[in-house]
């Protein structure tokens, strides 16, 4: 929910802002509203999931281990580093720190998990891989996009690096679909659009870094681009089966996409580019508007938002003591 709405205030601003979306008239009190709405989110998110360590460790100790959650870690951090660069007023003038400070446990989780991904046993990529760890990369894209716009530039290459690195070898393992690995239940489908939300980013991160939107963030840009429609054909894919917060998996790489498309229609300036980032943004914002309100709606009226979570769900008995120490030395 916060990858999404904060997405959807960097949207808003990057369609007020850009010349190719100018005919549009965007009124920069949208990108308030939304970046407001979102960092209210945000604060309401990370403030019941704080609670949630102090008074559920072990729930929180089992979902770090869990193949599928343990992605999700990142996600706060990353809605933080989207609000930054979503901020109503220019982002050059914000501290360096406020990059740091968010980049920090990024860079954490990037050692802890790729190290796990390259040697641990249970935990391997080759059968720990599932669409849900591109999460487990954007943070280094959106990292250096916002470093890069906030006038660094040692660093967000270094993370743009790791993360250009570790995304060519999970796009692969996902794309050859191992015995090995991780078959996601139907109902977690939405996060296969997770699939489009790194090239989408890494192009926009690569376009801030070089100084404009080159050959580089191009082939980046058409990769995902080409996810997108092979996505969209897929309806079955994506079908049959009940709403549930895993939907907001859409929200994001949608929007990212849409983004990367109006710097692109920038770039090229011409009117089919121009339409492709109206109706990319388009579908984004019913895309969004559609999944709050089937969320409001399933937790105020019919009360049903927070099933029992089958889908990923985590053993309920208690680790033996052996196997505390065995995840301790890994």
């Amino acid at each position: 929910m916060c990858l999404g709405m904060s997405t959807q205030a960097m949207l808003w601003k990057t369609l007020e802002s850009e010349h190719s979306t100018a005919f549009l008239h965007v009124h920069p009190t949208v990108n308030h509203v939304l970046w407001w709405a979102s960092v209210a989110l945000t604060a309401i998110v990370s403030i019941t999931y704080l609670l949630k360590v102090i008074f559920y460790f072990e729930a929180v100790r089992r979902e770090f281990h869990h193949p599928v959650r343990v992605n999700f870690f990142f996600a706060p951090w990353i809605a933080c580093l989207f609000l930054v660069k979503g901020v109503p007023h220019p982002v050059w003038e914000i501290h360096h720190i406020v990059w740091y400070l968010l980049m920090a446990p990024i860079l954490c989780l990037d050692i802890k998990i790729y190290g796990q991904w390259m040697s641990s046993g249970e935990r391997r990529l080759s059968k720990v891989a599932n669409p849900s760890n591109h999460l487990a990369i954007v943070g280094n894209f959106v990292g250096a996009l916002l470093g890069s716009r906030m006038g660094l530039r040692e660093l967000p290459i270094f993370f743009f690096a790791i993360g250009l690195a570790h995304y060519v070898v999970l796009f692969v393992t996902l794309y050859q679909r191992l015995p090995t690995n991780v078959q996601l239940p139907k109902e977690l489908h939405p996060v296969f659009f997770f699939f489009i939300a790194a090239p989408s980013v890494a192009s926009m991160a690569w376009a801030s870094i070089s100084g404009e939107f080159n050959d580089g963030a191009k082939l980046l840009y058409f990769i995902s681009l080409f996810l997108y429609m092979s996505l969209v054909v897929r309806v079955n894919l994506f079908r049959g089966f009940r709403f549930s917060l895993s939907w907001w998996a859409y929200t994001f790489p949608i929007t990212s996409v849409a983004v990367a498309t109006v710097l692109y229609a920038s770039e090229v300036d011409n009117v089919l580019m121009r339409a492709l980032a109206v109706g990319l943004s388009g579908i984004a914002v019913v895309t969004i508007t559609g999944v709050l309100a089937t969320t409001v709606y399933h937790a105020f009226v019919r009360k049903d938002l927070f099933p029992n979570d089958v889908s990923i769900a985590i053993m309920r008995r208690r680790p033996k003591i052996s196997k505390i120490f065995a995840h301790l030395r890994s």
